[in-house]
């Protein structure tokens, strides 16, 4: 096991971290030394699939960002017309 933190603390930051049952189950079995750069491989890989759901949730934010500004801009365009 890890010495920073017990079985409990680690399953708990997994949950927190979004990690499935499986995942952390096959985390559990590895909590060794022998195992530790096939746990750093499978955070690694949660990471990046974490971080490419982040970059695709940014251009759905970017893209109702923008429609509000162009609806703004028709609203005041509008009001300077009249």
């Amino acid at each position: 096991m890890y010495g920073c933190c017990s079985e409990e603390a680690i399953i708990q930051n997994l949950k927190d971290a979004g990690c499935s049952q499986a995942m952390i189950e096959r985390f559990m079995a590895n909590l060794d030394e022998e195992h530790k750069s096939e746990n750093l491989k499978i955070l690694a890989a949660h990471r990046r699939e974490l971080l490419e759901l982040l970059h695709k949730d940014q251009k759905c934010i970017d893209c109702l960002d923008y429609l509000v500004h162009q609806l703004k801009k028709m609203d005041i365009e509008k009001e300077l017309k009249s």
